[in-house]
């Protein structure tokens, strides 16, 4: 019998997945077959055009992006001109580590795609990819997975040995759900559409940033003048302006220079924090914590001091993390730092607490699906957002564009705290902001704080959730917690019924509560990895492997 496999979702996941079952062969008499919604196969939806507006700029750089045939960079070097142009990309002014825009870089996983699949072709492999049909449905059924499929307004049903779920970031259906109030701001062609008006943005990060670009390419132009970006209105653009809010009100940082290989860390690692997953008992965050204490007043030590690490609580640490510019104006600090950052660049100087904690943040998270609900909720409030901001940092022309629209009077950022309310069922439309015991409306509002964890209500496969295998990770201490649906080492569902190595989730949105940092490109070949290997010996092993295997096998 010819053994099947389906992909649904074609985006970054499921060609790091390929490239990894590809590499290790044994697949010359499997079929596999990859389904994409979309017109394009490779894309992913942050990086598609349309989605995007072409002046968002991505957040990886190319030498972070582990490459499947050729490096970023170097698929750049060999574009035409008139496609650089069309992506927006100067090639003088690119290096290994500039951030291009969000359409470049899904330019680039496409042709890695086709890349991709035409060698796999070439050796044999029986590929099949399925543009524009939508996977509808997935259900258990005793002959193996079967997916019901909608392509050209047809329905159909087929069955598969093995499916791996990668459908990726999950936004709502609906952008603007009343007049005025829209849910995200993807995709971002509807914002370019917006009167220049009043609007707010609850979100700083990335996607805030985003949201604000977007927007005011609409009604204005970013200009270079003596080597300072300025933002120049359009006409008639008098009433427009941003506000971005957020719990602290902070600008992200400048992407920060570190060296790449990574160096190990000797204290916080995956072995010690896994001894203290397997001695059990209670605290365990608390003991983790320690550990990443002690490794970053080691390399460190002044930053340690300043903080008053030595005997801090996780809640005082992250207190004291962002204390510093809580107390200053966001974009004095912005552009302080933003200098800082371009000279470090250009000294090739790391900033030692910087990078540790950049480095010690996928450790850290192995911790999660072991956390009661208590530790669960500590772990989300105080130090998942250190770790998110270290991490978060953001190219250095996304914080020249928001400082060119404050210099311009088109842009403020609020700290909300935690005592302000939101009233999105305005007979005007848009939103009132109650904050500070004084009132705003805003015509426009915008909902940009990213992808957030989704339980398994909102999973796009019914059948898989009538028949008990996609399920809520509870905890008796912590029912409404979000963290994600129940899944295995190797992204299985756990539940009974289902033949091991049938079906793998990596949908973002449902894995985010046990994995919390898994969103970007590096996760996706972290994924991918697991599932392409793990698929690689199911096929060539003789009788079926044992479902605990070690997933780094």
């Amino acid at each position: 019998m010819i053994p099947s496999i389906a992909f649904v979702g074609a985006g970054p996941t499921t060609l790091y997945a390929l490239n990894a079952l590809l590499a290790r062969g044994g697949v010359h008499g499997a079929r596999i077959t990859v389904f994409e919604a979309q017109d394009t196969a490779g894309l992913g939806s942050p990086y598609r055009p349309g989605w995007n507006d072409p002046a968002m700029l991505s957040n990886i750089a190319s030498i972070e992006i582990p490459p499947v045939t050729e490096s970023l960079i170097a698929w750049l070097e060999v574009r035409p001109a008139d496609d650089l142009q069309a992506m927006g990309v100067a090639l003088s002014e690119v290096d290994e580590r500039t951030f291009v825009p969000r359409v470049a870089l899904g330019r680039y996983f496409e042709s890695q795609f086709d890349a991709l699949i035409d060698r796999a072709r070439a050796s044999g492999a029986r590929i099949e990819v399925r543009t524009r049909c939508r996977v509808v449905d997935v259900a258990n059924r005793p002959e193996g997975m079967e997916l019901t499929l909608s392509w050209q307004g047809v329905t159909t049903k087929t069955l598969f040995d093995h499916v791996v779920l990668a459908t990726g970031h999950q936004w709502p259906s609906q952008q603007e759900v009343r007049p005025g109030y829209f849910l995200s701001p993807w995709p971002a062609t509807t914002l370019a559409n917006l009167p220049a008006t009043d609007v707010g943005i609850r979100g700083s990060s990335l996607t805030a940033i985003d949201a604000a670009v977007a927007l005011a390419g609409a009604h204005g132009v970013f200009v270079r003048r003596d080597e300072e970006l300025a933002y120049e209105p359009g006409p008639c653009t008098e009433k427009f302006g941003i506000t971005m809010m957020s719990r602290k009100g902070l600008l992200p940082e400048a992407d920060f220079y570190f060296p790449l290989p990574h160096a190990p860390l000797t204290i916080c690692t995956e072995e010690a924090i896994g001894n203290l997953i397997g001695q059990g008992g209670d605290g365990l965050l608390d003991e983790v914590f320690d550990l990443f204490r002690r490794e970053l007043m080691a390399i460190d030590p002044a930053y340690g001091g300043s903080t008053g690490l030595a005997g801090a609580t996780i809640e005082a640490f992250s207190e004291a993390y962002f204390a510093e510019r809580a107390a200053a104006d966001p974009f004095e600090w912005a552009a302080s730092n933003l200098e800082e950052a371009r000279a470090n660049h250009a000294a090739r100087r790391t900033v030692a607490w910087r990078d540790a904690i950049l480095r010690m943040h996928e450790v850290v998270a192995v911790v999660v699906p072991h956390l009661d609900g208590a530790e669960f909720r500590r772990f989300n409030r105080d130090l998942k957002p250190v770790f998110v901001d270290a991490y978060g940092a953001v190219p250095h022309e996304s914080i020249e564009r928001m400082l060119a629209l404050h210099r311009a009077g088109k842009l403020q950022v609020l700290a909300l705290g935690d005592d302000y309310r939101i009233d999105t069922h305005r007979p005007e439309g848009g939103v009132l902001l109650t904050h500070a015991g004084r009132s705003r409306h805003f015509p426009v509002f915008i909902e940009a704080t990213g992808q957030r964890p989704l339980g398994a209500i909102q999973f796009p496969f019914l059948s898989l959730l009538e028949q008990g295998i996609v399920r809520d990770d509870t905890s008796i201490d912590a029912p409404d917690a979000v963290r994600g649906i129940v899944i295995d080492d190797v992204f299985h569902p756990i539940a009974e019924g289902v033949p091991e190595d049938r079906l793998f989730c990596l949908s973002l949105p449902f894995i985010m509560g046990r994995h919390p940092f898994v969103q970007g490109i590096t996760s996706s070949h972290e994924i991918g990895e697991v599932v392409g290997r793990r698929l690689a010996l199911v096929l060539q092993a003789p009788a079926p492997v044992s479902l605990r295997l070690d997933a780094a096998a």
